[in-house]
Protein backbone atom coordinates (compact mmCIF):
# COMPACT_ATOMS: atom_id res chain seq x y z
CA UNK A 1 0.00 0.00 0.00
CA UNK A 2 1.48 3.57 -1.03
CA UNK A 3 1.97 6.19 2.02
CA UNK A 4 2.25 8.72 -0.18
CA UNK A 5 -0.30 11.77 1.47
CA UNK A 6 -3.40 12.47 -0.87
CA UNK A 7 -3.62 16.27 -0.30
CA UNK A 8 -7.11 18.23 0.19
CA UNK A 9 -7.90 20.74 -2.62
CA UNK A 10 -7.52 23.40 0.26
CA UNK A 11 -4.27 22.05 0.87
CA UNK A 12 -3.10 22.31 -3.23
CA UNK A 13 -4.91 25.68 -2.54
CA UNK A 14 -2.76 26.94 0.66
CA UNK A 15 0.27 25.23 -0.67
CA UNK A 16 -0.09 27.46 -4.21
CA UNK A 17 -1.38 30.72 -2.53
CA UNK A 18 1.65 30.51 -0.54
CA UNK A 19 4.03 29.95 -3.51
CA UNK A 20 2.44 32.86 -5.55
CA UNK A 21 2.99 35.41 -2.54
CA UNK A 22 6.52 33.89 -2.25
CA UNK A 23 7.00 34.55 -5.51
CA UNK A 24 5.61 37.85 -5.65
CA UNK A 25 7.97 38.86 -2.83
CA UNK A 26 10.68 37.97 -5.36
CA UNK A 27 8.60 40.11 -8.28
CA UNK A 28 9.26 43.33 -5.83
CA UNK A 29 13.01 42.88 -6.19
CA UNK A 30 13.04 42.74 -9.25
CA UNK A 31 10.94 45.53 -10.19
CA UNK A 32 12.88 47.70 -7.67
CA UNK A 33 15.80 47.04 -9.64
CA UNK A 34 13.75 47.43 -12.71
CA UNK A 35 15.68 47.38 -16.11
CA UNK A 36 18.85 48.12 -14.30
CA UNK A 37 20.22 44.03 -14.71
CA UNK A 38 19.25 44.18 -18.38
CA UNK A 39 21.00 47.79 -18.73
CA UNK A 40 23.93 46.46 -17.19
CA UNK A 41 24.11 43.91 -19.05
CA UNK A 42 23.44 45.27 -22.55
CA UNK A 43 26.19 47.64 -22.19
CA UNK A 44 28.87 45.12 -21.20
CA UNK A 45 27.95 43.58 -24.09
CA UNK A 46 28.43 46.66 -26.27
CA UNK A 47 31.65 47.83 -24.49
CA UNK A 48 32.98 44.40 -25.72
CA UNK A 49 31.82 44.86 -29.10
CA UNK A 50 33.45 48.17 -28.77
CA UNK A 51 36.50 46.69 -27.85
CA UNK A 52 36.53 44.37 -30.71
CA UNK A 53 36.15 47.06 -32.90
CA UNK A 54 38.82 48.46 -31.41
CA UNK A 55 41.22 45.97 -31.66
CA UNK A 56 40.39 45.53 -35.39
CA UNK A 57 41.25 49.18 -36.15
CA UNK A 58 44.58 49.05 -33.81
CA UNK A 59 45.28 45.57 -36.24
CA UNK A 60 44.50 47.37 -39.50
CA UNK A 61 47.00 50.42 -38.50
CA UNK A 62 48.95 48.30 -38.05
CA UNK A 63 48.74 46.42 -41.15
CA UNK A 64 48.87 49.91 -43.38
CA UNK A 65 51.96 50.95 -41.35
CA UNK A 66 54.34 47.54 -42.26
CA UNK A 67 53.26 47.98 -45.90
CA UNK A 68 54.60 51.65 -45.15
CA UNK A 69 57.74 50.35 -44.12
CA UNK A 70 57.59 47.40 -47.11
CA UNK A 71 57.26 50.36 -49.44
CA UNK A 72 60.28 52.69 -47.79
CA UNK A 73 62.35 49.83 -47.91
CA UNK A 74 61.69 49.95 -51.78
CA UNK A 75 62.51 53.28 -52.05
CA UNK A 76 66.22 52.25 -50.49
CA UNK A 77 66.72 49.54 -52.66
CA UNK A 78 65.88 51.65 -55.97
CA UNK A 79 67.71 54.86 -54.85
CA UNK A 80 70.47 52.32 -54.29
CA UNK A 81 70.17 50.23 -57.77
CA UNK A 82 69.68 54.05 -59.30
CA UNK A 83 72.67 54.93 -58.08
CA UNK A 84 74.78 51.38 -58.90
CA UNK A 85 73.56 52.15 -62.69
CA UNK A 86 74.24 55.90 -62.64
CA UNK A 87 77.74 54.79 -61.73
CA UNK A 88 77.57 51.55 -64.43
CA UNK A 89 76.38 54.23 -67.09
CA UNK A 90 80.13 56.22 -66.88
CA UNK A 91 81.81 52.93 -67.95
CA UNK A 92 79.45 51.97 -71.10
CA UNK A 93 81.02 50.90 -74.00
CA UNK A 94 78.40 51.77 -76.78
CA UNK A 95 74.83 53.25 -76.98
CA UNK A 96 73.06 49.65 -76.76
CA UNK A 97 74.11 49.29 -73.39
CA UNK A 98 73.70 53.09 -72.34
CA UNK A 99 69.96 52.62 -73.38
CA UNK A 100 70.02 49.53 -71.34
CA UNK A 101 71.41 51.19 -68.29
CA UNK A 102 68.45 53.88 -68.34
CA UNK A 103 66.32 52.14 -68.79
CA UNK A 104 66.55 50.30 -65.78
CA UNK A 105 67.29 53.63 -64.26
CA UNK A 106 63.63 54.76 -65.56
CA UNK A 107 61.89 51.57 -64.12
CA UNK A 108 63.29 51.91 -60.53
CA UNK A 109 62.20 56.23 -60.32
CA UNK A 110 58.70 55.07 -61.38
CA UNK A 111 59.17 52.48 -58.55
CA UNK A 112 60.05 54.97 -56.39
CA UNK A 113 57.41 57.23 -57.90
CA UNK A 114 54.65 54.65 -57.31
CA UNK A 115 55.36 53.29 -53.56
CA UNK A 116 55.39 57.07 -53.14
CA UNK A 117 52.12 57.88 -54.01
CA UNK A 118 51.50 53.79 -52.40
CA UNK A 119 52.78 55.87 -48.77
CA UNK A 120 50.93 58.94 -49.45
CA UNK A 121 47.82 57.04 -49.66
CA UNK A 122 48.27 55.13 -46.98
CA UNK A 123 49.25 57.80 -44.56
CA UNK A 124 45.67 59.33 -45.28
CA UNK A 125 43.88 55.86 -44.69
CA UNK A 126 46.54 55.45 -41.50
CA UNK A 127 44.69 59.70 -40.44
CA UNK A 128 41.30 58.01 -41.30
CA UNK A 129 41.51 54.88 -39.21
CA UNK A 130 43.47 57.33 -36.31
CA UNK A 131 39.86 59.14 -36.70
CA UNK A 132 38.00 55.95 -36.18
CA UNK A 133 40.03 54.59 -33.54
CA UNK A 134 39.95 58.26 -31.58
CA UNK A 135 36.30 57.80 -31.54
CA UNK A 136 36.34 54.86 -30.82
CA UNK A 137 37.99 55.28 -27.49
CA UNK A 138 36.05 57.82 -26.58
CA UNK A 139 32.96 55.97 -27.12
CA UNK A 140 34.11 53.35 -25.17
CA UNK A 141 35.00 55.76 -21.82
CA UNK A 142 31.71 57.30 -22.08
CA UNK A 143 30.18 54.10 -21.86
CA UNK A 144 32.30 52.32 -19.50
CA UNK A 145 31.46 55.60 -17.14
CA UNK A 146 27.58 55.08 -17.77
CA UNK A 147 28.64 50.90 -16.79
CA UNK A 148 29.96 52.18 -13.65
CA UNK A 149 27.22 53.90 -12.66
CA UNK A 150 24.56 51.48 -13.48
CA UNK A 151 26.61 49.27 -11.90
CA UNK A 152 26.82 51.19 -8.36
CA UNK A 153 22.99 51.85 -8.46
CA UNK A 154 22.65 47.82 -9.08
CA UNK A 155 24.95 47.04 -6.34
CA UNK A 156 23.36 49.64 -3.90
CA UNK A 157 19.51 47.47 -4.14
CA UNK A 158 20.85 43.92 -4.36
CA UNK A 159 23.12 44.98 -1.07
CA UNK A 160 19.95 46.06 0.21
CA UNK A 161 17.62 43.50 -0.75
CA UNK A 162 20.02 40.18 -0.88
CA UNK A 163 19.22 38.21 2.13
CA UNK A 164 15.90 39.08 1.99
CA UNK A 165 16.11 37.64 -2.20
CA UNK A 166 17.71 34.72 -0.72
CA UNK A 167 15.41 33.74 2.13
CA UNK A 168 12.29 34.45 -0.48
CA UNK A 169 14.43 32.24 -2.92
CA UNK A 170 14.64 29.25 -0.47
CA UNK A 171 10.86 29.58 0.51
CA UNK A 172 9.89 29.51 -3.09
CA UNK A 173 12.39 26.49 -3.61
CA UNK A 174 10.60 24.89 -0.68
CA UNK A 175 7.41 25.90 -1.63
CA UNK A 176 7.23 24.35 -4.96
CA UNK A 177 8.45 20.97 -3.84
CA UNK A 178 4.84 20.78 -2.03
CA UNK A 179 2.43 21.57 -5.44
CA UNK A 180 1.57 19.20 -7.37
CA UNK A 181 3.79 19.02 -10.55
CA UNK A 182 0.36 19.31 -12.69
CA UNK A 183 -0.70 21.86 -10.63
CA UNK A 184 2.75 24.03 -10.83
CA UNK A 185 2.93 23.81 -14.60
CA UNK A 186 -0.03 25.86 -15.21
CA UNK A 187 0.50 27.63 -12.48
CA UNK A 188 3.77 28.83 -13.95
CA UNK A 189 1.64 29.02 -17.39
CA UNK A 190 -0.42 31.45 -15.96
CA UNK A 191 2.11 33.50 -14.20
CA UNK A 192 4.24 33.67 -17.63
CA UNK A 193 0.67 35.35 -18.98
CA UNK A 194 0.82 38.44 -16.55
CA UNK A 195 3.31 41.09 -16.31
CA UNK A 196 2.40 41.21 -12.68
CA UNK A 197 2.93 37.48 -12.30
CA UNK A 198 -0.45 36.91 -10.45
CA UNK A 199 -1.76 33.18 -10.91
CA UNK A 200 -3.75 33.10 -7.58
CA UNK A 201 -5.95 35.57 -6.71
CA UNK A 202 -8.24 36.46 -3.70
CA UNK A 203 -12.23 37.16 -4.49
CA UNK A 204 -12.06 41.03 -4.16
CA UNK A 205 -15.73 42.82 -3.33
CA UNK A 206 -17.52 40.19 -5.82
CA UNK A 207 -14.70 40.20 -8.72
CA UNK A 208 -11.45 38.58 -9.57
CA UNK A 209 -8.67 40.14 -7.66
CA UNK A 210 -6.61 39.86 -11.78
CA UNK A 211 -9.01 41.16 -13.86
CA UNK A 212 -11.74 42.44 -11.87
CA UNK A 213 -14.17 40.85 -13.87
CA UNK A 214 -17.51 40.13 -11.66
CA UNK A 215 -17.93 36.63 -10.21
CA UNK A 216 -21.51 35.28 -9.72
CA UNK A 217 -22.83 34.77 -6.04
CA UNK A 218 -22.72 31.17 -7.05
CA UNK A 219 -19.18 30.34 -8.22
CA UNK A 220 -18.28 32.60 -5.27
CA UNK A 221 -19.33 30.29 -3.10
CA UNK A 222 -17.80 27.12 -4.60
CA UNK A 223 -14.63 29.22 -4.34
CA UNK A 224 -15.50 29.24 -0.52
CA UNK A 225 -16.10 25.22 -0.66
CA UNK A 226 -12.41 24.80 -1.40
CA UNK A 227 -13.39 21.34 -2.99
CA UNK A 228 -12.28 21.94 -6.51
CA UNK A 229 -9.55 24.57 -8.17
CA UNK A 230 -11.74 26.92 -9.57
CA UNK A 231 -10.35 29.49 -12.27
CA UNK A 232 -11.64 32.74 -13.73
CA UNK A 233 -13.94 32.62 -16.64
CA UNK A 234 -12.52 35.41 -18.33
CA UNK A 235 -8.73 35.61 -17.59
CA UNK A 236 -7.94 32.02 -16.34
CA UNK A 237 -6.10 32.90 -12.87
CA UNK A 238 -6.67 30.78 -10.33
CA UNK A 239 -9.54 31.87 -7.81
CA UNK A 240 -9.23 31.49 -3.81
CA UNK A 241 -11.88 32.73 -0.95
CA UNK A 242 -10.57 35.80 0.92
CA UNK A 243 -10.81 33.98 3.97
CA UNK A 244 -7.64 31.53 2.44
CA UNK A 245 -6.10 34.28 1.39
CA UNK A 246 -5.77 36.17 4.85
CA UNK A 247 -4.86 32.84 6.67
CA UNK A 248 -1.76 32.56 4.58
CA UNK A 249 1.35 34.40 5.56
CA UNK A 250 4.62 34.64 4.66
CA UNK A 251 7.47 35.48 6.36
Amino acid sequence: MSNVKEFSVEEKLASLLALQKIESKLDEYKILKGELPMEVSDLEDEIQGLHSRQTRIEEEINGIQEFMNQKKQLIKDSEALIKKYEKQSENVKNSREFEAINKEIEMQQLEVKLAEKHIKDANEEVAEKVALLDRAKKNIGAKENVLKNKKEELDKIIATTEKEEKHFGKLATEAREKVEPRILHSYDRIRKNYRNGLAVVPVVRDACGGCFNAIPPQRQSEIRQRKKIIVCENCGRILVDNDLNDSVEVK
